[in-house]
């Protein structure tokens, strides 16, 4: 999933950026130097309308917050930065700048009532199941958001939906019915699966080292490395009050709760006494490392280990630094492992050699008895599926994955999709889990489906279209300056 969102990222923007106060209550995130509050100054200009660097981040924390909904929690800032989220905060803000370009050459304007109407819609503004000023004063207020500011952005968003709506986008009644048919379309079929676990394989040496001789190339060792190190561990002192009270007020932003709401200074006190000791280890870690570099070291302990990407009983980001190091640059900077730092110096390479026989035989019988499941398993499918008996489902459609309790929603999923696309009756799906499903088509009858013009994925895409090509249109009309760097 990660991987198609970072694809088509741009597109993802499209599909949200007309919702603007979505995440009232969910918690503001930032990055960087840059505070919540700070609301000065211009980062961009499209046309008349400016960006504020308080609206980016406010853009930037209601992408992030949707992105960790998308991921149920598992949505953190080195991913954010993998998604460009601070570029997809501005861009979205752009896409709204333009619309509001266009707004403000029709004249539109939103009105009090209209204003009024959309925020009793809000139910997290509700006591009693009715809208209730004075919660919805005290819900802004906790979200450190003026009632101003609020209803601005309200109102932006009001404006954009009444621009969009002067381009209504229909869907044909031609285009609905054949998509109704389309999907109405269901099967009663008799199938059977087919399971590799039913079939044993002969793993005698015989058979598999030949098959070894072939590919031993693709069976290497991995590279390791000969190091030593030393540690640094945590250094745990003291602070006056004065002390902690200065760096609270230098680093407040690095203090929230889970709502991430700022914590005061007395409930933070842990946490600054946590941050003030990392930086006293860092410190005293960087000292001993021009120690150790210069061969000046005394009174601690050199460490000596082997390491490679499967055995490292460091972490990550220490494999990737002594990975780096040379022969004539041996020496890493402190590497944070745990609560220790930890300077390493490079002794040796070890390259990657083709593993011998025994060394690889584990890996290669897998890969044997993995092969020479499916070629017997499709063998035996091309044999019997013109002749075979199994189960009768009801009429199914390509929906209906649920039904095959045998298969997992993925193998279900993927069955469907490739019956509904056949054109034989009779015939197999290889799954990419290693089993086949046999099939017989027994009959066919059409559903009567009514899909409406709102449901229907054909609206949705001329729609996503549509604004594709508005975007594009304004974006020739409207100058866009941007004053960041970076984004």
């Amino acid at each position: 999933m990660i991987t198609w969102m970072q694809r088509h990222k741009k597109y993802l923007i499209i599909t949200i950026w007309i919702s603007t106060i979505a995440f009232v209550g969910a918690g503001f995130v930032g990055w960087g130097q840059y505070s919540y509050g700070d609301k000065a100054g211009a980062v961009a200009k499209v046309g008349s309308v400016e960006i504020t660097m308080g609206e980016l981040q406010k853009s930037y924390s209601n992408l992030y917050n949707q992105y960790s909904q998308m991921f149920q929690g598992e949505f953190d800032e080195e991913k954010a930065k993998s998604f460009g989220l601070q570029s997809q905060a501005l861009q979205y803000l752009i896409q709204q700048a333009l619309i509001l370009n266009l707004a403000k050459s029709y004249d539109l304007q939103i009105n009090d009532t209209e204003l009024l109407n959309e925020i009793k819609t809000k139910e997290f503004f509700f006591k009693d199941g009715v809208f209730d000023s004075e919660t919805y004063k005290e819900i802004l207020l906790r979200n450190n958001l003026s009632v101003k500011e609020y209803e601005n952005d309200i109102k932006k968003e009001l404006l954009i939906k009444k621009t969009l709506s002067l381009f209504p986008v229909e869907v044909k009644e031609s285009e609905l019915n054949i998509l109704n048919t389309a999907t109405g379309i269901s099967d009663k079929i008799e199938y059977k699966i087919l399971n590799a676990d039913q079939i044993k394989i002969d793993t005698s040496d015989s058979l598999i080292k030949p098959f070894w001789e072939k590919m031993q190339n693709d069976f290497m060792t991995e590279v390791s490395y000969d190091i030593k190190f030393i540690k640094q561990p945590k250094i745990s002192k003291e602070y006056d009050d004065a002390t902690l009270s200065q760096y609270y007020n230098e680093n407040k932003l690095h203090f929230k709760d889970k709502d991430g709401k700022i914590l005061s200074l007395d409930a933070a006190k842990d946490k600054i006494k946590e941050e003030l000791n990392a930086k006293e280890t860092k410190k005293e870690a960087l000292r001993t490392y021009i120690a150790y570099k210069k061969g000046e070291l005394k009174d601690v302990t050199i460490e000596s280990s082997t390491i490679s990407a499967s055995n490292n009983p460091f972490n990550k980001d220490a494999f990737d630094t002594i990975s780096n190091l040379t022969s004539s640059s041996p020496f890493s900077k402190p590497v944070m492992v745990g609560e220790d730092y930890i300077t390493f110096e490079l002794i040796n390479v070890n390259p990657s050699k083709t593993k011998s026989y025994e060394d690889a035989k584990s890996e290669v019988m897998s890969l044997y008895v993995d092969q020479q499941k499916r070629e017997k398993l499709l063998e035996m499918a091309k044999k019997s599926f013109s002749t075979f008996k199994g189960k009768t489902t009801d009429f199914i459609t390509g929906n209906d994955y649920s039904k095959f309790t045998e298969l997992s929603t993925e193998e279900a999923v993927e069955f469907l999709n490739t019956l509904f696309g056949a054109k034989e009756k009779r015939g197999f799906v290889p799954i990419k889990s290693g089993k086949i499903v046999m099939y017989n088509i027994l009959e066919q009858k059409l559903l009567n489906n009514t899909l409406s013009e709102k449901n229907n994925p054909i609206a949705k895409l001329k729609a996503t279209m549509f604004n594709e090509g508005l975007i594009k249109n304004l974006q020739n009309k409207y100058k866009t300056e941007i004053f960041i760097e970076g984004l």
